[in-house]
């Protein structure tokens, strides 16, 4: 069985995390070589008087001591219980001169040479490929275009958009951490990624993971401002704002630094983007799942939240801003990433086409979506571009009268100050 196959495999087996594969299956043939050399080195000592076979490693398989003329036989399951389902088996012979060699090969006892299910899985992992670089793709035009917008009309300067700011520059780092990683890590396939260990590709899955968690930690600080701007109807929003760049940007980076840290002093393996070690992955994958939950109760508390305003009978003109609240709190259920609650405690290797689809798939365009919701589909992001037109459009085609000039400047005096106090009061005024 080539390396080749081991790694295909393996990707199949762990890309789900949203990290190219670790090559699980790979390392743990190594830590067996490296157990049953272990062994064979004592034997060496420790000579025994007994006649027979000694602990030997055919590459593949470590078979323990035999006695001369014993018949030894492993299954396949035993041999690659995560890859291979076959009932079959391979035998060995202690003889007076050794082991004789493994028969039948593994590749037609485990039936790898069915070239048409490996053929089968590259396939499929090229077309997830290359749907979640068209999402991450058009998720990075569209935010870039997001920020671009927030940023340049002045209109749009108040905290709530400061807020979708930085959670769009979260999504924009998020998008390119991964094709930098791809670009590190897989750019040359010559290379044998398993045994992969350089500055680069370290610092290439540290960049990916600190991208990871500022992004749900921005998601979390929407959730905690829209909760704010329901709960707290009078309280001034910048007194919260470097709270909010503290838990977006700053809690993700004391996290990062005690991975990287433990990483470098107890687990300094390969690329660090392997999840063999639960405990230190914890580092990360505690505080996103914590992150996550924190979410779900401050969504079921807006809904409460919502349902209290809605129901009663002191709201007068509010009702229509808090319907509008309620429509669009729906719409952020996937945004806030709850969705990916369901997997947070089930083992590794569960469900893994589902994750596949959700966490690759569909996470890739998340912030397509986010930049849609929150940017092209407000109302007044459209109303403030088809004013500008319109302004362009008007100063083309007017004549130098001072009269109409002025006319047309008291028109757009009083768009801006009517729609600055509207963009910076709402929330998602599109839904």
């Amino acid at each position: 069985m080539t390396v080749l196959h081991l790694c295909l495999f393996a990707t199949f087996w762990r890309a789900v995390h949203a990290i190219h594969p670790d090559c699980a299956i790979i390392s743990q043939l190594i830590q067996e070589e490296e157990i049953c050399i272990h062994t064979r080195k004592k034997e060496i000592k420790n000579p025994s008087q007994q006649p027979g076979c000694g602990t030997d490693w055919d590459g593949i398989r470590c078979w323990h001591t035999a006695n001369t003329g014993q018949l030894i036989n492993v299954s396949c399951s035993d041999v690659f219980q995560h890859i291979s389902n076959t009932q079959g088996f391979i035998y060995r012979n202690c003889t007076s001169k050794g082991w004789s060699d493994p028969y039948p090969p593994y590749e037609e006892a485990c039936a790898f040479e069915d070239d048409s299910e490996s053929g089968t899985v590259t396939n499929y992992l090229s077309t997830l490929k290359q749907l979640y670089t068209a999402g991450y793709a058009t998720s990075l035009i569209s935010l870039i275009t997001a920020v671009i917008i927030f940023t340049c009309f002045r209109k749009f300067h108040c905290t709530r958009n400061y807020i979708h700011i930085n959670l769009f520059v979260s999504f924009i780092l998020r998008a390119s951490a991964v094709f930098i990683k791809d670009a590190v890590l897989f750019s040359d396939e010559t290379q044998d990624h398993c045994l992969m260990s350089t500055v680069a590709c370290k610092t290439a899955v540290t960049f990916f993971q600190f991208c990871i968690l500022t992004n749900y930690f921005w998601l979390l600080v929407e959730g905690m401002y829209l909760q704010t701007l329901l709960a707290l109807t009078f309280v001034s929003q910048r007194k919260y704002f470097w709270w909010y760049i503290l838990i977006g940007w700053g809690v993700p980076s004391v996290v990062l630094i005690v991975w990287v840290l433990t990483r470098q002093f107890y687990d300094n393996r390969g690329c660090w983007d392997d999840t063999d070690n639960m405990n230190i992955w914890w580092i990360i994958k505690g505080p996103i799942t914590a992150s996550l939950f924190a979410n779900i109760i401050i969504f079921l508390n807006v809904i409460r939240i919502l349902v209290q305003k809605l129901k009663s009978p002191v709201g007068g003109n509010d009702t229509g801003h808090f319907m509008r609240l309620a429509k669009s709190t729906l719409f952020l259920i996937p945004l806030f990433g709850m969705h990916y609650t369901l997997f947070a405690f089930l083992p590794e290797n569960t469900g893994e086409i589902v994750r596949f689809y959700i966490e690759l798939g569909l996470g890739s365009f998340q912030g397509f979506v986010v930049a849609l919701l929150y940017c092209f589909l407000n109302g007044d992001v459209q109303a403030e571009l088809k004013r500008r037109l319109w302004r362009r459009q008007t100063q083309t085609h007017l004549s130098p009268s001072k009269k109409r000039q002025a006319t047309v400047t008291q028109i757009m005096m009083h768009d801006f100050t009517h729609s600055q106090t509207a963009v910076c009061n709402g929330y998602i005024t599109s839904v």
